[in-house]
């Protein structure tokens, strides 16, 4: 799916599985990005990177008049392209490692692709400005994401310490840029889940550069998750604001 699965879902009501549970019960996330550089190793069963939801965005999702088939499609199409997200930009990191910019060229196209769509699915709700908006912060947090992972691969640790500052300033401002657009998005939550999504990167990026695949797995599943929690709370929202596209 896509960012256009997502205006197909609300048109026509298309049905379609959300997997897994909507919010996991997760230790809370640190204040800034620094406490990731050397974390634990993360795991599918306990993601240690994020916490559960605040409850007006993640457990009682739909207003009483949203239709629970809309709702899922929804979900399910903001899930696909929050995974694209992770996915395109892991490629990137792994061309990097193995110095093939071809393969890291051609991976970066499809994950600023892909942060068009996500930008572009909020457009429907919100108008053409503001899905300029975030796609630019949505920019800002993949170029501190590549740059840490460049100063990691390069053992550059002052370059590291700023890319992991700028990964925690954009966490809060997209943060910002969402909770100012929906009421059912806690600024706080949305920046702890943010900070804890870029801790993800972090250790993702740190495990590939030193060939731990294993430890990566792991990290992956984490990940994906994590995204999951993200696009099931920001479909919640959208269904409690606007009911009556749902």
């Amino acid at each position: 799916m896509n960012a256009a699965a997502v205006a197909a879902a609300l048109a026509f009501g298309a049905t379609a599985p959300v997997a897994g549970s909507q919010a996991q019960s997760v230790q809370p996330a640190a204040h800034s990005l620094h406490a990731h550089a050397h974390a634990a190793p993360a795991s599918a069963a306990g993601d240690a990177y994020g916490y559960r939801l605040a409850a007006k965005a993640a457990s009682s999702h739909a207003a009483p008049s949203a239709s629970p088939d809309k709702l899922a499609a929804t979900q399910a199409a903001l899930r696909d392209l929050w995974i694209g997200h992770i996915f395109w930009v892991r490629d990137v990191v792994q061309g990097l490692v193995h110095k093939d910019a071809a393969a890291a060229k051609a991976a970066e196209q499809q994950a600023v692709a892909n942060a068009q769509q996500i930008a572009a699915a909020i457009e429907p709700f919100y108008g053409k400005s503001a899905s300029e908006g975030l796609f630019k912060l949505l920019a800002g947090h993949y170029g501190a994401v590549k740059a840490h992972a460049e100063a990691t691969i390069a053992g550059d640790t002052v370059r590291t310490k700023q890319a992991l500052d700028d990964l925690t300033a954009n966490a809060g401002q997209i943060a910002v840029f969402l909770s100012g657009a929906n009421p059912y998005l806690p600024e706080a939550t949305l920046r702890g889940l943010l900070i804890s999504h870029g801790g993800h990167h972090v250790q993702q990026n740190q495990q590939l550069a030193a060939h731990d695949l294993a430890g990566e797995a792991r990290t992956w599943e984490a990940m994906k998750s994590h995204m999951y929690t993200i696009a099931d709370a920001l479909g919640g929202a959208l269904a409690k604001q606007f009911p009556d596209k749902f």
